[in-house]
């Protein structure tokens, strides 16, 4: 009995479900509008997002 069969490997070690492979590289880059500074501080121009910073701030200053 050299090789276990897959059914066995998987009974002893289970299943991973997760990515293979290295991670990407973190290289501090915005990938997205909503993340930039202007953005988040309503400082674009757009009313709607000048409400959600304000809802933000307001949700950051809850618990001190």
């Amino acid at each position: 009995m050299g090789k276990e069969s897959d059914f066995e490997h998987i009974l002893e070690h289970g299943i991973n479900f997760g990515r293979g492979g290295d991670k990407p590289k973190d290289d501090g880059k915005v990938k997205t509008k909503a993340k930039k500074k202007k953005y988040v501080t309503g400082a674009h121009g757009s009313g709607s997002a000048r409400q959600k910073a304000k809802y933000r701030e307001q949700r950051a200053n809850r618990h001190k």
